[in-house]
């Protein structure tokens, strides 16, 4: 009976945190969502569900559900205008929220699993320098999340450089320097053609 109990708590559990994240196990999977961390504080709940809404629908799966769609994963660009000019040390507010993201990555492992963690930087510098300064950005966030107990193999830095602008109308704003974490998803395969 209590093995029952439990396993209904668990499904109950479950449900419910789909339903408060968004995440209908019926809902079908529509485009990704970058969420701006800018002055928000996200819990280890949140930055798992959003990462990996699919571990959800597993879990139901597993538990004889049906999940006929689930919302996609989305990409968390924290804290905007973080980053001094120039420079790729972690600022404290960025810090904080990475260590959000290396409790809710830990003990994950798999290509299933894989993060992508994204540099970026404003339009101030040369293409050259903006992409080279936005590698050693997410380089710096990989190796703080490595540091704090997350596998190294599931975190790919890439730098983008000044590529994509969250303010284009002021592309040497600092709110264009940011890094974003989301899933390292294969790009979607091409239509097929008749």
């Amino acid at each position: 009976m209590n093995t029952q109990c439990s396993t209904q708590r668990l499904l109950a559990a479950a449900a419910l945190s789909l339903a408060l994240a968004g995440l209908h196990p019926t809902t079908r999977a529509q485009a990704d969502e970058t969420i701006d961390l800018t002055g928000k504080t996200l819990s280890v709940t949140d930055a798992q569900n959003g990462l990996f809404p699919d571990d959800a629908c597993e879990d139901l799966k597993a538990h004889g559900f049906k999940c006929m769609g689930y919302k996609p994963p989305v990409k968390y660009s924290l804290p905007a205008a973080s980053f001094r000019l120039g420079s790729a040390e972690l600022p404290a507010t960025l810090r904080n929220q990475l260590d959000v993201f290396a409790e809710a990555l830990r003990g994950k492992t798999g290509n299933d699993h894989a993060v992508r963690i994204e540099g970026h930087a404003d339009a101030s510098g040369s293409a050259a320098g903006n992409k080279a300064l936005s590698q050693r950005r997410a380089e710096a966030a990989r190796t703080y999340l490595v540091a704090r107990g997350v596998a190294p193999g599931m975190l790919k830095a890439v730098g983008l450089g000044s590529e994509d602008l969250i303010d284009q109308q002021h592309p040497r704003d600092a709110t264009n320097r940011r890094v974003v974490i989301g899933r390292d998803q294969p790009p979607p395969a091409p239509a097929a053609q008749n």
